[in-house]
């Protein structure tokens, strides 16, 4: 087992950023190289973890604990289970093909990159802390970057965006906030850690428990987002860059359902229990309403964003049956999922902004004869996330359809009607961009570039292997789903 390694990955972007920030801002191709080192090491290392990880037992591994602030009991506690190595590796992963894709970035490029990987070390560090204090800083980390690189580098409402965005996010860290003071001050002794606190949890009363849980719900819904605090996300999508909406969709929302998983459930059971059906509820008014939404839309981007609305109320379906195996096992594959696909999707959506300069769908027409390449890998992934068997989409949803229904009969029935409407409006959009004669932006395109294709072929390897054999992110959760279901004491 390697030493540190959690630390490394952390802190190696880390790194990156600060040698960015001392070369010359004119060396636009040196500051490319140093981001591209930075963001590649950290998946090289994820790759080192997944190897090394034991996915028999749910305990705890590659385990850095450390007295941080002696006097708060404060720790420097860093640790990985089956939670949190795959969200790790997909961090990691769509880090780095998004820091391929920002090559197109030609405005103050230093700035850039170094905000951006500030965020990947943030995002990082949020799914290994094992201390609240250590989680929160991360957690708060994320905002700064994310912010700026809307409001910088975003479109023409970009600071209307990026406003929305942090006082979004700030106003749910403020609630995370007292709930952490709170767990703080009523444990004997004081502790901040997580594995203590969830140790705990059968001593705490109901009534605690159940205002904890809201606090921290408050703040994680917001992330997801689940309704009604969706509305900061649509506008976050369509005014921030390219890759910036690769992390917001494919790591960013997934902070919210994984500290529900982290946190919420086994730290608070009896309020979960008690909350399930509210959950199971939101989570099928997202699906359903994310979808109808879709239906609507003429922009491609928001589009692709709202559908992030409808697949992350499957999240939250899979948690609101939290006595399921399978229910939360769906969960986490929605999660790494939705991450591949919907990653991918805002890469396409990129590549041809890039060359028309326009994302409105009825702009374009006939797309499969003037570019095949892309017509074709843009409809794979369109397949993916509308949930066709053999790809991941069609798996995460299944088992969480599978282990909900018992639980929650007539919503999991409304669930599938979003299902249907997924498929609608990805078809419909199909055959308006790809079908047909060749029509308006599209007689000017050019194919797919090497670049984009490296970006993109490893997410849609991901997709199919994941779809064809589950078992290659199931046999990692497995132990530590089931040991969070006999937490819960379901």
């Amino acid at each position: 087992m390697m030493s540190g390694l959690l630390s490394w990955m952390i802190f190696l972007p880390l790194i990156g950023a600060g040698v960015i920030m001392a070369l010359p801002k004119d060396n636009h191709r040196g500051i490319r190289a140093v981001a591209t080192v930075a963001a590649f090491l950290p998946l090289v290392l994820a790759i080192l973890l997944l190897a090394g990880y034991d996915p028999s037992t749910a305990a705890f591994q590659f385990q850095e604990n450390a007295a941080w602030i002696p006097a708060l009991n404060v720790n420097y506690h860093l640790g990985v289970d089956g939670l949190s190595v795959p969200m790790l590796a997909l961090t990691a992963l769509l880090c780095f093909l998004a820091c391929l894709i920002s090559y197109n970035i030609t405005n103050r490029v230093k700035e850039y990159f170094a905000f951006y990987l500030l965020l990947e070390a943030g995002m990082l560090g949020v799914f290994a802390a094992l201390d609240f204090f250590l989680f929160y800083v991360f957690w708060e980390v994320m905002l700064v970057p994310m912010y700026f690189l809307i409001g910088i580098w975003g479109g023409p409402r970009r600071e209307y965006a990026a406003i929305k965005f942090f006082l979004y996010t700030l106003f749910g860290s403020i609630f995370m906030l007292v709930a952490i003071l709170a767990l703080y001050f009523t444990s004997t002794p004081h502790t901040l850690s997580i594995t203590d606190q969830i140790a705990r949890a059968p001593g705490m009363t109901h009534g605690f428990q159940m205002f904890a849980f809201v606090f921290f719900f408050i703040a994680f819904a917001i992330k997801i987002p689940t309704l009604p605090f969706h509305t900061w996300l649509p506008d976050a999508h369509v005014e921030a860059p390219t890759a910036v909406s690769v992390l917001l969709a494919g790591v960013l929302l997934k902070m919210g359902t994984y500290g529900l998983l982290r946190i919420s459930l086994p730290m608070f059971p009896m309020a979960t229990k008690y909350f399930a059906w509210p959950m199971a509820a939101l989570g099928v008014a997202g699906i359903v309403y994310g979808a109808f939404v879709c239906m609507a839309q003429k922009d491609l981007k928001k589009l692709v964003a709202y559908s992030s609305v409808s697949h992350m109320g499957y999240c939250l379906l899979g948690i609101a049956a939290y006595g399921s195996v399978a229910a939360l096992t769906g969960c986490m594959f929605q999660m790494v999922s939705h991450g591949l696909i919907t990653g991918a999707l805002f890469i396409l959506v990129g590549v041809i902004y890039d060359r028309a300069h326009t994302r409105e769908i009825d702009a374009y027409g006939g797309m499969w004869v003037k570019v095949p390449v892309y017509s074709g890998i843009m409809v794979l992934f369109v397949l993916g996330s509308l949930g066709l068997p053999g790809l991941s989409g069609f798996v995460s949803e299944f088992m969480v359809f599978l282990g909900a229904f018992p639980y929650f009969k007539i919503t999991v029935a409304v669930g599938v009607v979003g299902v249907l409407l997924t498929a609608a409006y990805f078809l419909r959009m199909i055959q308006k961009m790809f079908l047909g004669t060749v029509a308006g932006q599209t007689e000017h395109l050019s194919d797919i570039n090497a670049r984009e294709m490296i970006a993109v072929a490893p997410l849609a390897v991901m997709m199919i292997v994941l779809g064809v054999y589950p078992a290659l992110l199931a046999d990692y959760i497995k132990a530590t789903i089931v040991n969070l279901v006999k937490v819960i004491g379901a």
